[in-house]
């Protein structure tokens, strides 16, 4: 990797160097390096187009990196990642995408990750899309997550589009089963004329099932978003939603709340709130020595963490 790469790499997946246990780092349509541990086992898929990573069970307190960073302009692909987690482990999952496109065709990652995430296991999966360039093409992401809990297993996912990503549509569908559990943390920073649509769909389908889903976004310049949390609850069941958003310049934002109660023991809850920034903030900060645009840039990053 060049200097560039590297400092992609550092912005998605903090890394500074090649990470302990087990890791894919993917550049440019290629896997540029690869390890495997005694309990976590990547393969390629037959087809060629992504990974399969094998956890066995009993793991803990051990990481998988997956890292994709695309420097080549008109660079497109399509990624098939597939997750098989075994039962009682206690695992952290880092991914994420940086598009750096300094040319003038479209770049473009589409990433679609499987997770089965086994009985009594704990996943902590950690998502970021960063975008950079002063070229006339695109960056475009549009990445898909499939999660089936098994009984009284917890996914917790704290996804992110943190700067520069000019089109993304975002998809996230699970299955809860039986005392399983999803968090989700979700952040969605555009700018200028980016759009971005996030669905987040949930089957919560087994007795004492969890959701708690907290989505915070940032719309300036003329950008748009489109969030749409849809909650079926088929049980016994616990269904949280909250849909933060600030709306800045001529930014346009939408939340669209869906709640489905098909058993008279599920309890759903929904809250969405749209907003500016509001002037005493700014003020008070300003008062400690800030700028108006460092104030604004502060609240921002405090909202998004």
């Amino acid at each position: 990797m060049d200097d560039l790469e590297k400092r992609i790499l550092k912005e998605i997946a903090e890394l500074d160097s090649l990470p302990v246990g087990a890791f894919n780092i993917r550049n440019n349509g290629k896997s540029e390096a690869r390890n495997s541990t005694a309990n976590i086992e990547i393969e390629s898929r037959e087809d060629g187009q992504g990974i399969n990573i094998h956890i066995k069970d009993g793991t803990v307190n051990e990481s998988c990196h997956i890292p994709v960073v695309i420097s080549k302009s008109g660079h497109k692909e399509t990624v098939y990642n597939e997750f098989f987690i075994g039962e009682n482990c206690n695992v952290t999952i880092v991914a994420g995408c940086g598009i750096s496109n300094c040319g003038g065709h479209d770049s473009q990652h589409d990433g679609v990750h499987s997770f089965h995430v086994g009985k009594n296991s704990y996943v902590k999966y950690v998502e970021k899309h960063y975008g950079e360039g002063d070229g006339t093409g695109k960056r475009l992401m549009n990445p898909t997550t499939e999660v089936e809990l098994a009984e009284g297993a917890t996914m917790d996912m704290d996804t992110s589009q943190i700067a520069g990503i000019n089109d993304t549509y975002r998809i996230t569908r699970a299955k809860v089963n039986e005392g399983a559990t999803l968090l989700i943390h979700d952040k969605i920073l555009t700018n200028e004329d980016q759009t971005a649509k996030a669905e987040m769909v949930v089957s919560l389908d087994g007795d004492d099932s969890k959701c708690d889903i907290i989505s915070r976004g940032v719309a300036k310049g003329e950008s748009e978003q489109d969030v749409v949390i849809d909650i079926s609850g088929n049980a016994r069941c616990h269904g949280h939603a909250e849909c933060d958003s600030i709306i800045m310049d001529k930014g346009v934002i939408v939340a669209t709340p869906k709640l489905k109660a098909a058993c008279v023991d599920a309890s759903l809850i929904h809250e969405a709130a749209i907003g500016k920034i509001a002037g005493e903030q700014i003020t008070k900060l300003m008062t400690l020595g800030l700028t108006e645009v460092q104030a604004e840039a502060k609240i921002i990053e405090g909202f998004l963490r």
